[in-house]
């Protein structure tokens, strides 16, 4: 099964508290998405491992090898940011896959990820919290393992160049 976000490359805006890895990091969608979990507006992602269960064994690897890549493949339309989403994906999922499928080419593209990643400012010295941060635990190499087709390419920004604190590609 191919996802619908299959293509789509996404600028993620991730800011790590002073008490990291104590304190969950905040995690944000730079350019559209329409997902059931994620906030349109906002890009803030509704993830329970984020939000609530967070422990220091969890890492950004965690993040975007783990729960984003879950995310992505199995929403949760029960515990919505985006209610129309959500409310479309519980009444009609083709309608919700052609959605999906219409902002990946819209707002996920190469072109879209760069103008949303020129558009957005670090706030609270995320910039600098993220240099804190290996080049182990966050790699722009770093390949998301799974068997289908590539379903997104997820890159953080900062201070720093595109590829120095890219997230990884995510393969379903």
């Amino acid at each position: 099964m191919v996802s619908p976000f299959a293509g789509g490359e996404w600028k993620i805006h991730v800011e790590l508290p002073e008490q990291y890895p104590y304190r969950s990091p905040s995690i944000g969608f730079v350019n559209k998405i329409f997902h059931p979990n994620i906030d349109e507006l906002s890009g803030s992602v509704c993830l329970d491992v984020i939000n609530q269960t967070w422990s220091p064994m969890f890492d950004l690897l965690n993040i975007f090898e783990s729960f984003m890549p879950q995310l992505l493949r199995y929403p949760n339309p029960t515990d919505p940011l985006n209610g129309e989403a959500a409310a479309l994906l519980m009444r009609d999922s083709a309608a919700y896959e052609g959605k999906v499928k219409e902002y990946v080419l819209r707002y996920a593209n190469k072109k879209m990820a760069k103008k949303a990643h020129a558009s957005k400012k670090m706030v609270n010295g995320a910039a600098d919290r993220a240099a804190d941060v290996s080049d182990d635990e966050l790699n722009s190499d770093d390949e998301i393992s799974g068997d289908d087709s590539d379903i997104s390419s997820l890159h953080s920004y900062g201070s720093h160049s595109d590829d120095a604190l890219a997230a990884g590609r995510m393969s379903e």
